[in-house]
């Protein structure tokens, strides 16, 4: 399958229906993804990255169809990550002379995956590829999110090809964004960003304006997984510029997992209490034991402030609320407040040790928490309510 993206430039990829986890099992795709490889045919010929190696002997295959695999003049990495470039062995095996341009730790990064000495043009930001009348103008964007990680701009077409950089997991027949679900389009948007980059946002704010001030037109943005944006491609960089910025809506969740129901209805009372005090902020509750992770970390990202609840076992926590805290640390999240809870029947060590790992992971712990011996009563139905109330009116 190949379809024309603008003038010269050909998507050349791969639509991954059956996709459900990625990066392992580290990342859950609902919807699927794509791997998004283009061919620009111009004086010269240039391909924009590859696939994920599963399809790599469908994609050269196809690709030979497209074109005469010895008519392409350059091959473009701008990212060595797997998905991105499992196809190229394959490719290079045709072809194993054309020149590989890439950003230097592009080239560690390659032969590094797969150990072969192609015919590596290490690039700048800045540096230019002339294909004839129109140019490709590369720009470095480490840690967007890898170390290898560049974008590149054909003049001429106004076309951003940005990798990971604006992408989604989102596998759809209708490639374009004014063309699908909005609402599905950016759930899985700031999905993407809430999981993969978050921990680089100063840099996501840096790039950004760096790549503003070229002051260059821009009618496209072919990113490397899902939709190209083709209808007011800014809005995707606006959001990106949003989300970099500690980004938070008027929303509140709660995360916990239980044994026997009491953390629970800990989480339940603590949530009516909240709205009992601010019946305009939006309250979520999760039982992370039942809850895809990758939807949480989402509504983590979405909320201003958040509470753990958790049971105390072997005096720890729950390994399914364990894992999530890990995730959050690793994430870096910034300017959101949190408390703990749990309950417990004889050592009750738990909220302790969420405060702490909340502490640990950079988030604003209120207060010391709220946890209760045996199931709740009455009365500790009520602690419960008035600890979310108080919890609320910190905020």
């Amino acid at each position: 399958m190949s379809f024309c993206v603008k003038n010269n430039i050909s998507w050349v990829g791969k639509i991954d229906w059956e996709l459900r986890k990625f990066h392992g099992d580290e990342y859950s795709t609902h919807r699927g993804s794509s791997y998004n490889s283009y061919l620009i045919q111009e004086e010269k010929v240039a391909l924009i990255d590859t696939v994920w190696n599963p399809y790599a002997d469908e994609f050269v295959e196809n690709l030979a169809q497209k074109i005469d695999l010895k008519n392409i003049d350059y091959v473009i990495a701008n990212h060595a990550e797997s998905d991105h470039s499992g196809a190229l062995p394959e490719l290079m095996r045709h072809i194993p002379e054309v020149p590989v341009y890439c950003t230097k730790n592009g080239v560690k990064s390659l032969q590094g995956l797969y150990h072969q000495d192609w015919n590596f043009h290490v690039v700048k930001t800045g540096d230019k590829l002339s294909l004839g009348s129109k140019e490709l103008i590369f720009v470095e964007a480490p840690m967007l999110h890898w170390p290898d990680s560049m974008f590149c701009y054909l003049t001429g077409d106004e076309v951003l090809f940005s990798n990971d950089a604006f992408g989604q997991h989102y596998a759809t027949e209708f490639m374009f964004n004014d063309l699908v679900d909005q609402a599905e389009l950016f759930q899985e948007c700031i999905k993407y960003y809430a999981n993969i980059l978050t921990p680089f946002s100063p840099m996501v704010t840096k790039k950004i304006q760096e790549v503003l001030g070229f002051n260059l037109p821009l009618d496209m943005i072919c990113t490397s997984h899902g939709i190209i944006w083709r209808d007011n491609p800014g809005q995707i960089v606006e959001k990106y510029l949003q989300w970099a910025n500690s980004y938070q809506e008027n929303q509140i969740t709660l995360l916990y997992d239980t044994m026997w129901e009491s953390t629970r209805v800990m989480a339940e009372q603590i949530a009516a209490g909240i709205r009992e005090s601010d019946n305009q902020v939006t309250v979520k509750l999760y039982n992370l034991a039942k809850t895809d992770k990758n939807d949480v970390i989402t509504e983590i990202f979405r909320s201003k402030a958040v509470l753990f609840g958790s049971p105390t076992i072997n005096n720890g926590i729950l390994v399914s609320v364990a894992g999530v805290l890990e995730e959050v640390q690793g994430l870096k999240f910034k300017k959101k407040k949190a408390g703990a809870f749990g309950s417990y029947g004889w050592s009750g060590e738990s909220v302790k040790i969420l405060s702490g790992k909340l502490a640990q992971s950079g988030l604003d712990v209120v207060d010391e928490g709220l946890r209760l011996l045996w199931a709740p009563d009455q009365e500790s139905m009520q602690r419960c309510r008035e600890y979310g109330k108080a919890f609320a009116e910190k905020l």
